[in-house]
């Protein structure tokens, strides 16, 4: 392991809102020094998410209206806060996974850390003072892994001991620590459950995670990915474009798990059982939809949101990892410098799974 810090670095700048020219690799970026309570990580790999790209079109803004696919073809004029928790300042290195080792520590921080392999959690609470669903996201308010070096908070750095290769691991946090936030505050056991999205990133995850719970897993994606989808553990599939009401008939599931929203969510409320629970982490085919207050109510219907992540979320997945209970699906992998590619395949959704950045050493 190379242990020499140098002043400067590789990394990609986002210097504002918009297109794929927004992102700017540089070779002369300083180091982040660690603060208090921080170590200093020289990553190895980081994944391609959903939110890199919503956070540079601006797709947080509340005035957006369409897809997140939408917003990044074509573009949309930001007015207002963008950023997940508000406005960004630029510029930013985004990225919010990190696989790596710690190579420096700063004051607070045991020197038995340095040189341990790690994963950075993506929704982090070590920031927030202790105020209730208050978060800090890695790559959007802070500096995150589309570098050869990041900062992160100590209790936000998981050492983590397995055979993964890092890019296998650079895949985990965001998609992963999302999918089991969503199935942790749902409470999902063995139910029968629909899982939207599901050759992504996130629901890709899900899938999976659900299995590990003992549930029943439909999936909802394109024909061409759904053998890939069962074989991550789905039980069966069902084409993106389907009525799901009359494939399936009213009633059918205790759970949904959403990532898609726009037209998927005219079915939610009649899919799902009397009683039955429906959890959203994420609108990239549109973020309004209508409800008809009826079925709410008349079938007693739970629906939440997923966002904050409490302690026990990112720990278990280093769990999972280490007894092998679950197992990334890497669909291909990019250097750093070709961000704009990566993002260009990620957003063409022609695969299954995740797409990595490998950072060079």
């Amino acid at each position: 392991m190379r242990n020499t810090i140098p002043p400067t670095m590789a990394a990609v700048q986002l210097t504002g809102y918009g297109g794929l020219d927004r992102l700017v690799y540089r070779t002369d970026v300083v180091v982040p020094s660690p603060g208090p309570d921080e170590v200093l990580i020289r990553i190895s790999a980081a994944a391609i998410n959903n939110t890199d790209i919503n956070t540079r079109t601006g797709w947080y803004a509340r005035t957006t209206r369409g897809s997140s696919g939408d917003a990044a073809r074509h573009g949309d004029d930001v007015d207002g806060a963008a950023g997940w928790s508000g406005d960004l300042h630029f510029p930013r290195i985004q990225g919010a996974d990190a696989c790596g080792r710690i190579v420096a520590v700063g004051t607070g921080v045991s020197r038995g850390r340095l040189g341990e392999r790690v994963l950075v959690a993506t929704m982090q609470r070590a920031y927030s003072d202790g105020e209730p669903f208050t978060t800090t996201v890695f790559g959007s308010e802070c500096d995150g892994g589309f570098a050869q070096f990041a900062v992160a908070h100590t209790d936000e750095t998981y050492a983590v001991d397995c055979d993964w290769a890092d890019v296998e691991l650079a895949s985990i946090p965001c998609a992963y620590s999302t999918a089991e936030n969503m199935l942790d505050r749902i409470g999902l056991g063995a139910e029968r459950v629909l899982i939207t999205g599901a050759s992504g990133g996130v629901g890709s995850a899900a899938v999976q995670l659900a299995k590990r719970r003992g549930a029943n897993v439909t999936a909802v994606v394109g024909d061409s990915k759904a053998e890939a989808v069962r074989d991550a553990g789905a039980d069966a599939t069902v084409n993106r474009d389907a009525n799901l009401v009359e494939v399936f008939g009213e009633n059918s599931f205790d759970v949904i798990v959403d990532v898609v929203a726009g037209p998927v969510w005219t079915h939610v409320t009649r899919l799902l059982r009397t009683g039955g629970r429906y959890i959203t982490a994420g609108a990239i085919a549109g973020p309004v939809v209508e409800l008809d207050m009826r079925d709410l109510y008349l079938k007693d219907l739970t629906l939440k949101g997923s966002t904050y992540q409490g302690p026990e979320v990112f720990a278990n997945l280093i769990g999972y990892i280490e007894r092998d209970e679950i197992r990334p699906l890497i669909a291909a992998t990019y250097p750093l410098e070709e961000i704009a590619a990566a993002q260009t395949a990620f957003l063409a959704k022609e695969f299954v799974g995740k797409i990595v950045l490998e950072i060079p050493q």
